[in-house]
């Protein structure tokens, strides 16, 4: 296995699919919005047919489920298709990752799913978690492209969708720490504390959270607001989390007060940086 496909190059795809090329691949890589996005040492194709004809890994990093099954029937319709191993690195929800393993079956194209938590910094610096889940065939041949992607990897299961849960599990969260961190720094603020010695403060206390330790003194402190990924995005994976909670039958109270959260957040200021969900919450 020397060639790897990509599909997809947003901030995150064009990050994974250059670690690819770090990692000695031949990378065919494609993408809707054209050429630009391509990685130094990718190839790009013109379509999603030329990158099934040549990779037996396609590696893809869409924006939705709906995306996702769109390239995949790609695929299986491309002639002289050469792809027989499909991993979706992109947040679709539980029940799109089932409906795409099954569709791939079909066809006997094995799935992994592959969620990665980290930002783009992180897919830079390899320390990326990458959560999968797929077949033990599927993944012992699929774990060169994994090892590619990056360092830190964490199979969660056997069958395709389990990644999906971990990685919702891990998002809502995330999600919550930073609203509840917002609020809290909002309420220290308004009572004359300097956010800067409130975050040395949790960091060093009980309070601290990856919220505290990485996305405050990173992105809100310096007001850069720059991680990389948006609020209408992260408001999506709360919703494709409670839409799986209320699949699974479980409890959801906070999760549901979150994912309010993040809705109107989303609608007051669309597409920006998530980290920015302190101003909303703030009132800036």
């Amino acid at each position: 296995m020397t060639t790897v496909g990509f599909v997809g190059l947003g901030h995150m795809g064009g990050a994974l699919a250059a670690n690819l090329v770090a990692s000695d691949f031949t990378v065919v890589a494609h993408d809707a919005a054209g050429p630009e996005r391509t990685p130094d040492g990718a190839t790009y194709a013109n379509d999603v047919a030329e990158v099934a004809r040549r990779a037996e890994v396609v590696v893809l990093s869409p924006p939705d489920g709906n995306v996702t099954y769109e390239v995949v029937r790609q695929i299986l319709d491309a002639a002289n298709c050469a792809t027989t191993y499909v991993i979706d690195t992109s947040t679709i929800g539980i029940a799109a990752a089932r409906a795409t393993d099954l569709l791939l079956a079909e066809k006997q194209v094995a799935f992994l799913d592959a969620l990665v938590s980290g930002g783009v910094a992180g897919a830079r610096a390899r320390t990326l978690a990458v959560m999968y889940a797929g077949a033990d065939e599927a993944c012992a041949h699929v774990q060169p492209v994994l090892a590619g992607l990056s360092d830190r990897r964490y199979r969660v299961g056997d069958q395709p969708g389990m990644g999906q849960a971990q990685k919702l599990a891990n998002d809502v969260l995330s999600a919550t720490a930073l609203a509840a961190t917002s609020e809290a720094i909002a309420f220290g603020r308004s009572v004359g504390l300097e956010m800067a010695t409130m975050l040395e403060v949790l960091n060093g206390s009980s309070g601290r959270s990856a919220a505290t330790q990485d996305k405050f003194p990173q992105h809100v402190l310096t007001e850069r607001y720059a991680s990389g990924f948006s609020n209408v995005l992260m408001a999506k994976d709360v919703d494709l989390y409670l839409q799986a909670v209320e699949d699974e039958g479980g409890p959801a109270s906070i999760g549901r007060v979150t994912a309010s959260l993040w809705e109107q957040s989303g609608q007051s200021e669309p597409g920006a940086d998530f980290t920015r969900i302190y101003a909303f919450v703030d009132g800036s």
